[in-house]
């Protein structure tokens, strides 16, 4: 299972279906990519913000991992499409919204991965700020650099840096949490225990809009994976590695925000490294801290491109991307969201919190209707030709996808807290957002009880494409019966 000598180091596909003939890559590196893709700082803030926004320590914890294995199981349960259909995430959010409907959850996906790109982008500036010696602006332009080249060169590459990113991020936080024990007195603020539901369901929301947020491009670092891979293996390396690097990554920063004073929050970076002292062990620290960002950034500009092209080849029908169209893509998509980091750099964590909890009213009901249909109604028989051809088994609008999304957007309305809006039944509930919770169950429940009546016909079993020549999914190939 291991890729030979003769797969590209450029990639040279993009939406197109994997042939069994190209298909390589070991779980392993399943693992290794998302814990390397977790550990990393910007998972040290999300965790922070548990303590930060008024939570202790001890049931900020336990809210940090009750939110990591729910949260988890979703985004696993995503990356076990990847081997079984050969395409990357979004392009089979066509068999519940239709091959044009599917733009509308990938649209807003888009937006979600030019946030975390931006975000992301503040933090690694910070710290090849530090580590060059040069402003936060010119780190951020420096990393948006690296970010391009990765993104260009594609799948091989990206699990490459995913294992050597993991191998950094496991020895940094070893260190970082040896520095951090021997500064504080651990055991004295796990001591601290005054439970709130508020604050314990804040931790629990953070840690699972962290997960859930990776189920839009998950199944497309797996989607290289031979066919025959065990879903239940996929699932268990995918989550597992997600899982254990966000846990490890969050618990370090709820520990670095209780024993701030109040210091953390606006020099995120500089504080983490300010554990180690300073001179060679700080300057190794701020390139970890870059290189961890490398992986979960060029995931996201690498999803964007990903996202692009599935929009556009469902309106025209076939779309055969070349690597100058790829390179031009992939520009757009990092340039925008370098723009956002430098304007809004100054204003990082507040903004950060508000956008990664208002994102789980768009993204809860996707995976919802995503996997219900997947797991329970279709049972894995796609009929993946289909997915290119408007007028085939899936059909341009799917009228039943699509209003239950929106019914999960709404519903979800009244719990929303965040700075962008809050619902009216949060100050009756103590202030405590239930709104993600409400868009995972509600849509997944009502989605099974409409399909099961109205579901559009269901292959047999799965259909792929014809492998002669390496046939693609966006040929516009009419539906195979």
């Amino acid at each position: 299972m291991a890729a030979n000598d003769t797969t590209p180091l450029i990639e040279k596909r993009s939406i197109d279906y994997i042939p069994e003939a190209e298909r390589h890559g070991r779980l392993l590196s399943q693992f290794t990519l998302w814990m390397g893709a977790n550990l990393q700082i910007t998972a040290i803030v999300t965790g922070a913000l548990a303590v930060v926004l008024g939570g202790d320590v001890f049931w900020s914890l336990i809210g940090l991992l009750v939110g990591q294995l729910i949260g988890g199981g979703v985004m696993a349960l995503h990356a076990a499409q990847g081997p079984k259909l050969g395409l990357p995430q979004m392009i089979s959010s066509r068999v519940q919204f239709g091959v044009y409907g599917a733009a509308i959850p990938i649209v807003l996906v888009c937006l979600m991965y030019l946030g975390f790109t931006a975000t992301g982008t503040v933090l690694s500036g910070q710290a090849l700020g530090q580590l060059f010696g040069v402003s936060d602006s010119t780190g951020i332009l420096i990393f948006a650099s690296v970010i391009v080249l990765v993104t260009v060169l594609g799948y091989r590459v990206i699990h490459f840096i995913g294992r050597v990113a993991s191998v950094i991020g496991v020895i940094a936080f070893v260190y970082l949490f040896s520095r951090l024990m021997s500064q504080t007195d651990v055991g004295a603020l796990l001591q601290i225990r005054h439970f709130s539901w508020s604050s314990f369901l804040l931790a629990v929301s953070l840690a699972a809009s962290w997960q859930i947020a990776f189920g839009p491009y998950v199944a497309d670092y797996s989607r290289y994976l031979p066919s025959k891979t065990p879903s239940v293996k996929t699932f268990l390396a995918a989550g597992a590695g997600s899982v254990s690097g966000a846990q490890v990554a969050m618990v370090l920063g709820v520990f670095a925000a209780a024993m701030s004073n109040g210091q953390f929050a606006g020099h995120e970076v500089a504080y983490i490294v300010g554990l180690s002292g300073t001179g060679a062990t700080a300057a190794l620290l701020y390139f970890s801290i870059a290189f961890g960002k490398v992986t979960i950034s060029t995931l996201n500009s690498y999803g964007s491109f990903m996202c692009i092209a599935t929009i556009i080849s469902g309106f025209r029908g076939r779309l055969e991307v070349t690597r100058l169209q790829r390179l031009v893509f992939v520009l757009a998509i990092v340039g925008t969201a370098t723009l956002i980091a430098l304007l809004g750099q100054h204003s990082f964590l507040g903004a950060f919190k508000s956008f990664i909890l208002f994102l789980l009213a768009f993204f809860t009901p996707w995976s919802a209707i995503n996997l219900v249909d997947y797991y329970c109604i279709t049972r894995e028989r796609y009929d993946v030709p289909a997915l290119a051809d408007p007028n085939g088994r899936y059909g341009r609008w799917n009228l039943l996808g699509i209003s239950v999304y929106v019914f999960g957007v709404l519903v979800q309305l009244p719990f929303i807290s965040t700075k962008f809006y809050t619902g009216p039944l949060v100050a009756a509930l103590g202030d405590v957002d239930i709104s993600w919770i409400i868009g995972l169950v509600l849509p997944a429940a009502l989605y099974y009880l409409c399909a099961k009546k109205w579901h559009g016909t269901v292959p047999d079993q799965l259909i792929l494409p014809t492998e002669q020549g390496a046939i693609p999914t966006t040929t516009g190939l009419a539906a195979q019966a």
